[in-house]
């Protein structure tokens, strides 16, 4: 009977799954992304991420049009244990490893450029049934910084 409530606690329960999907914001144009969190612990999960987007730049009197592509791997631990939140609710915290594809036209000498980014994330969802939830996520130190918002569907 424990085992059974300290279980109740996560909010994903462990070797299970949750697609995350919406949109964010940053200095960078309107990212979209689509990612994959898995429960390996009661409190833990890794997961990966898709985002793009597209924006305008204004450089040195021109214009110029960019694409970013990134992917990303990430781990957070979740603190509802540890602070004996409910159930509905979901906090969290860690860090995402990244790299990013920039593409931006030839005659472009601005300081954006493909690589590898290391960064934190903080984030909350909240569950409006067993299965879909509203997420919102802050994150910083690399080409996915910025915040997000959207959905989270548990699978």
């Amino acid at each position: 009977m424990f085992s059974g409530f300290a279980f109740g606690q996560s909010p994903l329960p462990i070797g299970k799954a949750q697609l995350n999907l919406g949109i964010g914001f940053s200095n960078w144009g309107v990212p979209f992304y689509v990612g994959l969190d898995y429960s390996v612990h009661k409190d833990i999960t890794l997961g990966g991420e898709f985002s793009y987007r597209s924006y305008n730049e204004d450089w040195k009197n021109h214009d110029y049009h960019h694409n970013v592509m990134g992917f990303s791997g990430n781990g957070n631990y979740h603190f509802n244990t540890l602070l004996n939140i409910p159930q509905n609710w979901d906090f969290y915290a860690g860090l995402n490893l990244g790299f990013f594809v920039w593409s931006s036209p030839g005659d472009y000498d601005g300081d954006h450029s493909s690589g590898i980014g290391l960064g934190a994330q903080v984030g909350g969802r909240y569950y409006l049934s067993d299965k879909v939830g509203l997420n919102l996520e802050f994150g910083g130190g690399n080409a996915f910084s910025g915040g997000k918002f959207g959905i989270s569907i548990k699978l």
